[in-house]
């Protein structure tokens, strides 16, 4: 067993089942995705830790254990499609693909979707589509979505991604207050979105998720 095999197994021994991860096809993609392919190469030492990590240009790969509890609450199944918004270097995107049928990836900055590109081709992913656009507008495009992922923090959700969400359908967002975050799930019916509070946790906010400020003098 190389020595990422080993840490990847003590990643899920120690930060996912812990934390109340009990669904094996979580359990079984997060053992199978070499989380160190989606990290840059500077970062590759640490890319088991527990903590969320910074891989460039404003994103961030959420800590495994929020990341797993995100997925456990989104509760995806094998035949749904998924829409991971600011997927970064593919790491999520090659996670769920593991879950659902299809998964579209966005992101927004031209090197990083290059890379996921590149990285998820490498490993051999199929299902998953990558485009580069404007995160907070989601891709209406390949939608509608069973599942929405946005794999960082948020004050607000712009209608145009709720709008992408078909009936019945899963949004999982950080939404961050200050410095403190938790993690909320949306279940849309009858075209609107109820919220239901997850777990807590914190992600830096991704352009175009902040609320906007009132100008004061």
């Amino acid at each position: 067993m190389s020595d990422f095999a080993a840490r990847r197994t003590m990643m899920v021994d120690t930060q996912v089942r812990p934390s109340d991860v009990t669904k094996y096809p979580i359990i079984a993609a997060m053992l199978l995705i070499e989380r160190e392919n989606y990290v840059p190469d500077t970062k590759k030492e640490a890319a088991y830790v527990g903590d969320n990590l910074d891989v460039g240009h404003g994103r961030t790969m959420l800590a495994p254990r929020s990341f797993a509890k995100l997925l456990d609450a989104l509760s995806i199944q094998p035949g749904e499609t998924v829409l991971d918004i600011g997927c970064g270097l593919g790491y999520s995107s090659a996670v769920l693909a593991q879950l659902a049928a299809t998964v579209v990836a966005l992101e927004s900055v031209a090197e990083l979707a290059d890379a996921a590109r590149h990285n998820l081709a490498g490993a051999g992913l199929t299902n998953v589509s990558v485009h580069q656009g404007t995160l907070a507008m989601g891709h209406a495009a390949s939608g509608p979505y069973d599942v929405i992922l946005v794999e960082g923090g948020a004050e607000h959700v712009a209608p145009e991604l709720i709008a992408q969400l078909a009936e019945g359908g899963r949004l999982g967002v950080v939404m961050m207050q200050g410095a403190l975050g938790i993690v909320k799930i949306g279940l849309k019916s009858q075209g609107k979105v109820s919220w239901r509070f997850a777990f807590n946790a914190t992600a830096p906010i991704l352009p175009g998720f902040a609320a906007e400020r009132a100008f004061a003098l």
